[in-house]
């Protein structure tokens, strides 16, 4: 499969690290002895020209009727940008926030109302800042087809959040992609597997007995 070089790069890299002794903390709160890192993807040329090239190949797939690639900023932009070259389509990016000068903008390009957008980020946790950027277009009049990410966590929060803001996602990678195949391409040990796959299965308490122990 053309994603197994992805993911062998993204750990060999160390793009998607480990700590299983001293775990990271994400924003959401949640402890976790696996890290990603994808806004070091834009130094690895031919990495990025794979992501590219798959998120490129998933648009053409899921949302044949896209007639814009957004960037999702900050980490979304370059991609989009790379995307938005292979597909031969406008490029746009939304803002976190409007600017606070000039004309008060929160997204930047040029759109109609018969455009079909599709935004694109980085990494899906829960989906916040992204459904963020999701709103901030279809409140400005526009329409979204939908979402696609080069990697998604699978949290079931990020589920839900994306059905109840009725927004399909569709992921290039997955949580159980990158440890399934770094264990079968020899970079995770069988301990390792076991000890990711057990903290996917219930981040929150796996977060919670982690804190326990620091306690």
């Amino acid at each position: 499969m053309p994603n197994n070089k992805i993911i062998q790069a993204l750990v060999a890299d160390h793009i998607v690290s480990l700590s299983l002794d001293r775990p990271f903390r994400y924003a959401s709160g949640i402890l976790a002895p696996i890290y990603t890192d994808f806004r070091l993807t834009i130094s690895y040329p031919e990495l990025r020209d794979r992501i590219a090239s798959g998120l490129a190949d998933l648009i053409r797939q899921h949302y044949p009727d896209a007639t814009v690639i957004g960037g999702v900023a900050t980490a979304g932009i370059p991609h989009a940008a790379w995307v938005a070259e292979k597909l031969g389509l406008p490029l746009i990016y939304v803002r976190s926030k409007p600017k606070d000068h000039g004309a008060n903008k929160q997204i930047e390009g040029r759109l109609t109302e018969t455009d079909h957008v599709v935004l694109i980020d980085d990494l899906i946790s829960t989906g916040g800042s992204v459904l963020q950027a999701v709103a901030a277009v279809r409140e400005a009049g526009y329409r979204v087809a939908g979402v696609a990410a080069i990697y998604t966590y699978q949290f079931p929060d990020a589920d839900q959040n994306f059905a109840a803001a009725k927004t399909p996602l569709v992921p290039l990678l997955t949580y159980t992609d990158v440890i399934h195949q770094a264990y079968a391409a020899g970079q995770l040990t069988p301990a390792q597997h076991a000890y990711l796959a057990t903290w996917h299965r219930d981040p929150w308490a796996w977060t919670h007995q982690e804190a326990d122990h620091a306690d």
